[in-house]
């Protein structure tokens, strides 16, 4: 009998990985592409056509060593590197066709379309002696698939349907039936079903009274769904089992919507995101009686904490206001929020942190998976869009907002990283325009830009990049947090505070309206406001022409490939080391936990967990961290979040009686290799005065967003929306981060699919991300002159000053107080 696990292809589905084929077809490959002339040389020079499948030096060389072995095979070991990579059956099949191997790719082909799955698994049945009982097994894939009953080892005369019908039932036909479907060689079996024959007087039906009481009509659940709590990026597993005759089917429900997945009795979702909480339940039925399944609630966690203990309180678990029902849905929510604050050769901020995190609570709640980021330089930036391209597609949702400095010339609009000299130009800087251009090439369904930056003219610019051609889609909406020409504004204050383009948006950014009404509402409530009136006015631009708001529902686009694809890329950057407790020789126990603060911002918390009574006193510190993280050893293992350099009230409680310390480690995207510190234990014993010190080393690998590799440029690719080797086609990310497959030269890695245009504008020659030489500053320059800044003039302005959303307190704003926001 051979197993079910290599046999769930479903006929034509391409979009697998080449390591679903089972070993014989794997092995018959390789002995097509192990020759000279068509072979493994050709196939690993045609693979790349897409950066990730590209074999390094070694690898070639270890191909070519196989030969070396009795049973060694370059070309399957060649296969055996593609099939970690992720590469799918559709472009090996592309490859071989390119390379004009018709014998491997008519093999291929055969090999996949011949393959089969069973759907409908015969299921348990109970009757009465003299009843009638129907066992179903049906599966798909080729024509003239054959079947045959078997009840234990001996062959049922006459099974050799999808249907056996045991009529009229006797103590012989008792026991466990199984069905094998087989078509030319291959062949596969169902599960056990068992038959039982009960002896008491039955229902006309056949079906025994005491299985079947008459309030379930026939359908009996015998296994109901549970209340779960998951996390994001983990799997949820939902079970619904019934007994029937006939056998029993099943639709799943979340929030009363059917799913076109749910159609077996588990129910599995890979990579859950917010937009999978909510209500689930399942339709059990028959020809004649149908039922329903208990209702659950599923919650979906940050997944920024490991354990109870360790816990971040986060906005998005206290439920969001009803909305009303739209017809209009998105096929997923994506968002990427970039904020910039410690420049090199320009002002600090301060509002992106609070404003950045603000926004990430907000459109959690509205279901968007969103990447937070601080502090990015040039090539950051742009490795950051590349990705949050990656997770756009037909249908979705995308939406990129950005607080710090940034510039407006002809109509383009410009935002500027961390690392820009301090005359800097459009070549130093991520062109808003072509980003958009890009998001349209996905086929999305909404694009919103959010740009909290000043719009002010750039003297040191010259002749302006000019954009490629807008397509006409009606679906662009742009959010300015002040007009053309103008300045933006933060408050400048000791603690955390929002912008003033957040303070107001936050307020409404939960409406369920059509997005540019929602903004209009903003720049109203802008206006009204004393201290920005006249200084800085929100400038809405839409082509929008469909009612879509940010709090649409999530509806699955009926192609569960592309929405795993999608998942697994998002949840890739949200990747947490697991909590894990050190045992020492002196029998302490200490441990660790993680929590993101941003998507590159990570804490660790250390605590003593068990102190042996003859220790005094003991404590943990972390040191030797892995070079290239960006923190300051003074700040770490501090006794609160605030004196470890966050400002945000993050709001981990602890017992009192387990003092801890907390790390803060920033600038994670920077991490060229794992992350690697010591933890090092100190403590005294009762009866002595010299201080002991024990030493562990530990590795967690790459957290967060560090495994996307943001420091390493992205190859130059231009993107079709007509390709066939996308999101749509490929099964998995199409990054290959480190610590989700094998290594191999960062300087050929790269985002397949990406939406990028080709990269000229941003590649010229001679290029470089150092800051000039001093000269001209660039323009404009801050202006704090007391003409403008008149502290007696403005009015009192309220706002909420701490977060999370929901904690407000009256703040006097005052134009003494503030500064240019993002000013160029």
């Amino acid at each position: 009998m051979t197993g079910l696990g290599q046999d769930r292809l479903e006929m034509g589905d391409w979009n697998l990985s080449i390591g679903t084929l089972s070993e014989g077809a794997q092995s018959r490959l390789a002995d097509m592409l192990d020759n000279a002339k068509c072979g493994w040389r050709q196939l690993a020079n045609v693979v790349t056509e897409e950066p990730r499948f590209r074999c390094s030096e070694n690898e070639m060389t270890s191909c070519s060593l196989q030969v070396l072995s009795p049973t060694g095979s370059p070309s399957r070991y060649l296969l055996e590197r593609l099939s970690e990579r992720s590469c799918t059956l559709a472009f090996l099949l592309h490859c071989l066709k390119k390379m004009e191997h018709h014998e491997a790719a008519q093999y291929l082909t055969a090999n996949v379309m011949e393959r089969f799955q069973i759907t409908v698994q015969p299921q348990a049945q109970h009757a009465t002696e003299g009843g009638r009982v129907v066992l179903v097994c049906k599966a798909i894939g080729p024509a003239a698939m054959g079947y045959q009953w078997f009840r234990g080892k001996e062959e049922v005369l006459g099974g050799s349907g999808p249907e056996l019908v045991l009529c009229p039932l006797t103590p012989t036909h008792q026991g466990h039936y199984i069905c094998r479907v087989n078509h030319g060689e291959n062949f596969i079996f169902s599960q056990w079903a068992h038959v039982r024959i009960v002896r008491s007087a039955g229902s006309s039906t056949g079906v025994s009274s005491s299985f079947f009481p008459p309030s379930v009509s026939g359908v009996r659940i015998v296994r109901q769904p549970r209340p779960q709590v998951v996390a994001e990026g983990d799997s949820l597993c939902l079970d619904c089992f019934a007994e029937a005759n006939p056998p029993p089917q099943y639709q799943w429900y979340h929030n009363k919507q059917s799913m076109p997945t749910g159609k077996i009795s588990t129910l599995r979702i890979l990579c859950v995101t917010t937009a999978d909480r909510g209500m689930y339940s399942c339709r059990v039925f028959n020809l004649y009686h149908e039922v329903w399944s208990d209702q659950v609630h599923v919650k979906i966690d940050p997944g920024s904490s490991i354990d109870a203990s360790w816990e971040e309180i986060d906005a998005a678990a206290t439920p969001s206001p009803a909305r009303q029902i739209s017809k209009l849905y998105a096929t997923d929510k994506v968002a990427l929020l970039m904020g910039n604050m410690n420049y090199l050769h320009h002002r600090p901020l301060r509002a992106p942190m609070a404003d950045v995190h603000e926004m990430t609570n907000l459109l959690r709640q509205l279901d968007f998976k969103v990447v937070s980021l601080l502090d990015l330089n040039w090539q950051e930036m742009h490795s950051a869009v590349t990705e949050f391209l990656l997770l756009l597609d037909r249908g979705v949702y995308g939406l990129l907002y950005f607080a710090g400095h940034g510039y407006e010339n002809y109509g383009n609009s410009f935002m500027v990283p961390i690392d820009a000299p301090a005359s800097y130009t459009s070549e130093n800087c991520l062109w808003v325009q072509d980003v958009l251009q890009r998001m349209q090439e996905r086929e999305t369904s909404l694009n919103v830009f959010l740009l909290d930056m000043c719009r002010k003219r750039n003297l040191n610019d010259g002749v302006p990049p000019q954009p490629g051609q807008l397509k006409v889609t009606a679906n662009i909406v742009f959010g300015y947090a002040t007009c053309v020409d103008a300045e933006a504004f933060e408050v400048n204050k000791d603690d955390l505070s929002n912008g003033i383009f957040i303070n107001f948006l936050k307020q409404r950014v939960m409406e369920d309206e059509k997005v540019t009404v929602m903004l209009d509402r903003v720049a109203e409530d802008m206006g009204r406001c004393e201290i920005t009136r006249g200084r800085q006015a929100l400038e809405l631009r839409s082509n929008l022409s469909e009612r879509r708001a940010l709090t649409d529902r999530i509806q699955s686009s009926g192609c569960p490939e592309t929405t795993s694809a999608r998942n697994l890329q998002w949840a890739i950057a949200h990747v947490l080391p697991k909590s894990r407790n050190l045992q020492f020789d002196c029998g302490v126990t200490v441990q660790l936990g993680f929590a993101a603060e941003f998507s590159n911002i990570m804490i660790i918390y250390t605590r003593i967990l068990e102190n042996p009574k003859d220790i005094a006193s003991c404590s943990a510190h972390l040191t030797d961290f892995t070079e290239g993280l960006d923190m300051d050893l003074k700040m770490s293992n501090q006794e609160n979040l605030l004196d470890a350099g966050s400002l945000l009230p993050m709001e981990i409680l602890l017992p009192a009686e387990l003092p801890g310390l907390y790390t803060r480690l920033k600038g994670l995207q920077r991490l060229t290799k794992e992350l690697t510190f010591t933890v090092c234990l100190q403590y005294k014993y009762t009866n002595l005065d010299e201080e002991v010190h024990e030493r562990q080393t530990v590795t967690v690998g790459k957290p967060l967003v560090s495994k996307l590799n943001l420091h390493e440029p992205r190859l130059p690719r231009s993107y079709s929306a007509s390709s066939s080797f996308d999101l749509h086609s490929f099964s998995h990310s199409s990054s290959f981060p480190e610590g989700f497959g094998p290594s191999f030269p960062a300087s050929e890695t790269s985002s397949i699919g990406s939406a990028s245009t080709t990269w000229s504008y941003y590649s010229q020659p001679g290029l470089s991300a150092t800051p000039s030489s001093p000269g001209k500053l660039n323009l404009p320059v801050e202006d704090d002159s007391p003409e403008l800044f008149d502290s007696d003039a403005p009015q009192p302005l309220t706002t909420s000053k701490s977060l999370p959303h929901g904690q407000v307190e009256d703040l006097t704003y005052r134009f003494s107080n503030m500064h240019n926001f993002h000013s160029c």
